[in-house]
């Protein structure tokens, strides 16, 4: 099998961290989150009072954004985000920090930021990256390319549900909403917006089992690897 790069890009609460985390793990590859990178910048900007009643202060977050270190750590067999050493994988993943990591992601010097950081950690390759724009802007040679989707309901759903069982209260109806508005800014933002890839393949996973996408993706890399 040839080392190559694996993107997967994709809308919001698609799975695409699970099954790219499966599939790092399955044929030795070190796996990206690109999502809890653009969490973790929404979450310094929280810590340091940069965001107020939904307005994000820009100037103050393009000084003080070089000095944020954002690193991953994998314990126990499952990645960990880390911002200037503290551990915020439990923070990143909140209602708050999802309510408001669009409109950050979607900030041209922002984005630049983290992909210069992401293109770093694939020079080597052996590597699996998902996010929103790894096949378009930060890997657009990639050798596979994945694009994921499914309806805004089911999404909303399987987000409902994985919050639950962590014991957070949440409403379906605002997840939904937020499901919605992440896709609209997503596809919408002026610097590297979400779309699929003209070389990407589509899995729509509405109706599969993680079981069944899992070993889709798994197949898919075993065609392109072994060319």
């Amino acid at each position: 099998m040839k080392d190559i790069i694996i993107a997967i890009d994709g809308h919001s609460s698609c799975g695409k961290s699970t099954m790219a985390k499966v599939l790092a793990s399955r044929i030795g590859y070190t796996y990206v989150d690109t999502g809890a990178m653009y969490r973790a910048v929404t979450y310094f900007c929280m810590k340091n009072n940069l965001i107020q009643g939904g307005d994000i202060d820009i100037p103050a977050l393009e000084k003080a954004l070089p000095d944020a270190d954002i690193t991953f750590r994998h314990i126990s067999g499952s990645q960990k985000t880390y911002l200037d050493g503290e551990d915020i994988e439990e923070q990143i993943r909140s209602m708050e920090v999802s309510s408001m990591v669009s409109p950050v992601a979607a900030i041209p010097f922002v984005r630049t930021a983290m992909v210069e950081r992401q293109r770093r950690m694939g020079e080597m390759k052996r590597i699996v990256m998902d996010g929103r724009d790894i096949g378009t802007t930060v890997f657009p040679n990639a050798e596979m390319k994945v694009f994921v989707t499914a309806s805004a309901e089911i999404r909303a759903e399987r987000r409902f549900i994985e919050l639950t069982e962590k014991g957070l209260k949440v409403d379906y109806n605002d997840i939904l909403a937020n499901v919605r508005e992440r896709d609209h800014i997503d596809s919408t933002r002026s610097v590297s917006p979400l779309r699929k890839a003209d070389d990407a393949i589509v899995l729509d996973n509405s109706q599969m089992t993680r079981q069944e996408q899992n070993e889709w993706l798994y197949n898919h890399y075993l065609e392109i690897a072994g060319r």
